[in-house]
């Protein structure tokens, strides 16, 4: 075995590593349930969480666009991964330091504190994830991306599901702040080994893009929008089909606000996730030669449209368990084929640049959770189903012309 062979496989055992732990931490932080959850206890409403969730899983994004130009210049990534990754890390600490001395402190300073540490936490996220997407890129030659993604989703599925089973114990064990504290502690040690996976990567293959100004960058952008024109349309997925990664926090809102859950509920929703999550990931893993990106992204569509029909029907059971497994159902096939796509169209020489158009075109996204948390304010959360649904009805078109070959 050559020395490029040694060092690819290296990497992707470093990845899976990496990968693995941070599937651990996800449970202990996750936004869809114990950060939303964790913020109407601290005495937030629904503007909160819709600054939360643009802050999280949108906001950030966007600064992707300032970022590459930055980042693409170094041929070699992995000190910007390294920065990324560990201001997430002493973040996380920092939320876990606030909450467990939270007593000692004003209500809306810690609010404040909180918005705070996340935007750092999510920051971190936006600046490692430019160059944890080029190393991935390098790392992974085109026939080893559908198993590693599909094996990836399995491992973290079976570390989901265990760590949810404790996350679940701790949200009851005690009460808030005591039980959040913990379980952002938790999330920190979990991060930091996690981060061990990224000192291991050995970046043998740089770069070869250079940007010399930021005109410079908006004309390769430019460039690339009007030559490939996949691009466009997958940036329309991302601002439509996307949008269904804010929608599980305003869920939990809407079960604490109209069903008036508790803690212990929220524990079993983050359970019902991960099992989707779990199902999902065997399934096209099983699968991983044959299903297509396309299917698996109408697949997706609909399953996301089918959330807010559950909440209308007048059911005789319990629904938000069932919306939340296929919640996490359509968080592993969004995540595989949207990472799938995004590498099928870009190479390795402007893979950074990819990363940071995909990110700052992540605009409705970032948005929607701001305007859905004033919407549903005023008006309820009746007119802000119905919005999401509309949204998920248009991604059909941009799936259909994103034409995926893979």
């Amino acid at each position: 075995m050559n020395s490029s062979s040694t060092s690819l496989k290296h990497n992707f055992h470093a990845l899976l590593w990496h990968s693995g732990f941070l599937a651990f931490a996800q449970n202990f932080m996750d936004v869809n349930t114990v950060v939303p959850t964790m913020l109407v206890d601290a005495g937030g409403n629904a503007i909160h969480i819709g600054v939360m969730t643009a802050i999280m899983l949108g906001g950030a994004s966007l600064t992707q666009l300032f970022f590459a130009p930055f980042i693409s210049n170094f041929p070699y990534k992995k000190w910007s991964l390294l920065l990324g990754i560990n201001s997430r890390i002493l973040s996380l600490a920092g939320l876990g330091f606030i909450l467990l001395f939270s007593s000692r402190l004003p209500e809306n300073f810690i609010i404040g504190l909180i918005f705070l540490l996340l935007s750092i936490f999510s920051l971190g996220g936006a600046f490692a994830n430019v160059s944890y997407t080029d190393i991935l890129g390098k790392s992974l030659e085109l026939n080893f991306r559908k198993p590693f993604f599909s094996l990836r989703q399995v491992i973290n599925g079976i570390i989901l599901f265990i760590s949810a089973l404790l996350a679940k114990k701790l949200l009851i064990l005690t009460d808030y702040p005591t039980n959040y504290g913990y379980m952002f502690f938790i999330a920190f040690g979990a991060l930091f080994i996690a981060s061990l996976g990224f000192w291991a990567i050995k970046e043998t293959k740089p770069s070869q893009m250079k940007v010399t100004s930021v005109r410079h960058f908006l004309e390769l952008v430019k460039t690339e929008l009007r030559q490939n024109p996949r691009l466009k349309y997958f940036l329309g997925l991302i601002n439509t089909l996307g949008v269904t990664l804010s929608l599980l926090p305003f869920v939990i809102l809407y079960a604490k606000e109209v069903h008036q859950t508790q803690s212990a509920d929220t524990g079993l929703f983050l359970l019902y996730k991960v099992g989707g999550s779990v199902l999902a990931g065997f399934i096209l893993f099983s699968l991983s030669g044959k299903y297509r990106y396309r299917n698996l992204l109408y697949g997706s569509a609909l399953l996301s449209f089918s959330v807010p029909v559950l909440l209308f029907l007048p059911l005789q059971f319990n629904v938000f368990p069932l919306i939340f497994f296929i919640g996490g159902i359509f968080y592993s096939g969004y995540a595989i084929s949207v990472s799938g796509v995004l590498l099928e169209m870009s190479g390795d020489a402007n893979r950074t640049l990819y990363t940071g158009i995909v990110g700052a075109g992540n605009i409705i996204p970032a948005l929607f959770p701001l305007f859905s948390g004033v919407l549903i304010r005023q008006f309820g959360f009746q007119p802000f189903f119905i919005l999401f649904m509309v949204i998920m009805l248009t991604s059909i078109y941009f799936i259909y012309k994103i034409n995926c070959h893979k």
